[in-house]
Parts: structure tokens; C-alpha cells; sequence
């Protein structure tokens, strides 16, 4: 998919797409994707929709997660993962940016940008990581109350409350946050940090509603497979920094080389060639769009 050719463009909005995805028998299964490469990377791996994680965003920008990132800058990674993949976009909306107004405004800006879907928390600022300490959170009205105003400003995308109060209210009150989120007009719920097997159940006995698991390395919540989440009554997984993750190492890896050896030399087993890269990008058919633009040819030895 190459955003600049219009036959590749889709016909649907990306919330419609989205929820089509949803109507699917088996879960949605969502990875997340940092930037257009990683994106377009998911997209030849099989997969029918993306995650934009707020971690990953903020680590990228080499920020912590803590609420930090501005809706412009969320916008500027929805446009180039929208546009290279043309896949639906579920984006992590963070508090909304504020109260309810706030909430409004980031909708039409996520909606504008390409974004199929959003999830919007029930911390209050500074926000923190679903799977840290001490989250601080806003009182359930307030919460259905931001949830409702974000249904009011949206066209096609995609409302999804995330609550964070199973570690500070247990499951029941998640469950009442979950129930009353619905209420309010939510399209979808995300339980975050839930700790065992026995929590994901009992959520999904409770809430009547697609649900949104989360499978980030690191965290409270032990390792699920898709499968697993599936039987446990999740209708999405996400899977919000591990392609990030894996590529801060290989960086790592790069610089120690580079520092200790002077030569990336022994790094090359584990490089996308030149022609894997091009192939990825599409860089030929781009080079047809434009007569001017001499095809180019991979050097031999360049893979």
C-alpha cells in the first residue's frame, strides 16, 4: 500500500473498517507499530489493523510515558501509519488531553489524521503506565462524562474506554467503571493490568461489551497468547511496545559495535538489506509514478 497511488486508497472510513474487523469470529490481533516502516512491516506480516501506543511514542521521542506528548505530536504518527499501511489505526488517546473539551477536540484531530479508533483512560495528569504504581484516578462520572463528549464529537472512530482501577478498586470496581463507561456511550472496554487469568474471565463474565486485552512485556499481566485471550471472551489484543522494544536493542547492539570495533561489519546478518528494505517500501513503484525518476539498481553485493 502506497498512500500517494489513489487506487490503493480505501473506499470506507477507518472506524467502519475497524468495526468490521471486530465482527470477525476470531480476535482482532493488533501490534503495535512506531512509525510507517514498522507499519508497512506488520502489513506484510499478515495482520489487519495497528496499535499507536502512547509509550512507544514518548520513548521514541525519547520521553517518558508520562503524559508528555501533545495531540500534534500523536497526530504526526497517525498520519504516516494510517497512510503507509491504509490499515485501521487504533491510537492510545492518553486521558484525552484534558477534561471533556479537550476530549472533543483530540477526537476530531485523531479522526482527521486517519485514526479508526481510540482509547481514552480514567487516570488523571501526570498519567502513568497501566502497569506502574500509585495511578491516580479521575471519579467514574467525571470519566462517563469525557467518554460521552468524545462520542458527541466523533464521526467514525471508534470510542474505547480504558479503565485502570483494578489495582486500586479491584475488580468490582472496574467492573461498575466498565458498566457505566457503556453507559455512556463506549463502543468497547479495555481492562488494564488485570493480573491473572481468573481477573480476565471474571471481566468478561461481568462486562457485556468487546473487550480489549493487553499484552506488554514487562507488566502485571502474565503472558497470554492471542488464542488464550480469545477463550477468555476478548474480542482485541495489543501488543503496544514490542516491536519498539526489539528495535531499541538491535540499536544498542549497533552502537556498542560501532564504538568497539569502528564497523558495523559484524551487524550484518542481523541488517534488512538494501533490497529488503526497498521491497518494503515499495521503492519501485514510486519510481514508476514518475517518468523524470531513472529506475534504480540495487548495487550488486547490497542483498
Amino acid at each position: 500500500m502506497s498512500y500517494l497511488i489513489a487506487d490503493d486508497l480505501p473506499d470506507a472510513p477507518a472506524g467502519e473498517r475497524f468495526a468490521q474487523l471486530l465482527e470477525r469470529p476470531t480476535i482482532l490481533q493488533i501490534p503495535g507499530a512506531y512509525n510507517g516502516l514498522s507499519a508497512l512491516q506488520a502489513k506484510r506480516s499478515g495482520f489487519d489493523a495497528l496499535y499507536l501506543s502512547g509509550a512507544a511514542m514518548s520513548a521514541s521521542m525519547g520521553l517518558p510515558d508520562l503524559g508528555i506528548i501533545t495531540i500534534d505530536d500523536v497526530c504526526f504518527f497517525i498520519r504516516q501509519i494510517a497512510r503507509a499501511s491504509g490499515l485501521p489505526v487504533l491510537v492510545d488517546g492518553d486521558t484525552g488531553y484534558g477534561e471533556a473539551l479537550n476530549a472533543m477536540h483530540m477526537v476530531r484531530s485523531f479522526e482527521e489524521a486517519g485514526a479508526a479508533a481510540v482509547h481514552i483512560e480514567d487516570q488523571i495528569l501526570p498519567k502513568k503506565c497501566g502497569h506502574l504504581s500509585d495511578k491516580r484516578l479521575l471519579s467514574p462520572n467525571d470519566m462517563a462524562a469525557k467518554i460521552a463528549a468524545a462520542v458527541r464529537a466523533r464521526r467514525h472512530l471508534r470510542i474505547i474506554a480504558r479503565t485502570d482501577a483494578a489495582a486500586s478498586e479491584g475488580l468490582e470496581g472496574a467492573v461498575a467503571r466498565a458498566k457505566l463507561y457503556l453507559q455512556a456511550g463506549a463502543d468497547a472496554i479495555f481492562p488494564e493490568a488485570l493480573t491473572s487469568a481468573e481477573m480476565f474471565r471474571e471481566f468478561s463474565r461481568r462486562v457485556q461489551a468487546p473487550l480489549l486485552a493487553n499484552m506488554t512485556e514487562f507488566g502485571r499481566t502474565p503472558p497470554f497468547t492471542a488464542k488464550e485471550f480469545e477463550s477468555m471472551g476478548y474480542r482485541m489484543v495489543i501488543w503496544p511496545v514490542s516491536a519498539l522494544r526489539v528495535a531499541a536493542k538491535a540499536h544498542e547492539r549497533l552502537y556498542q559495535a560501532l564504538k568497539n570495533e569502528g564497523s558495523a561489519q559484524s551487524m550484518l546478518p542481523q541488517m534488512q538489506t538494501r533490497h529488503e528494505l526497498y521491497e518494503t517500501i515499495d521503492y519501485a513503484r514510486y519510481e514508476a509514478l514518475d517518468s523524470s525518476i531513472v529506475r534504480s539498481i540495487v548495487p550488486d553485493g547490497a542483498g
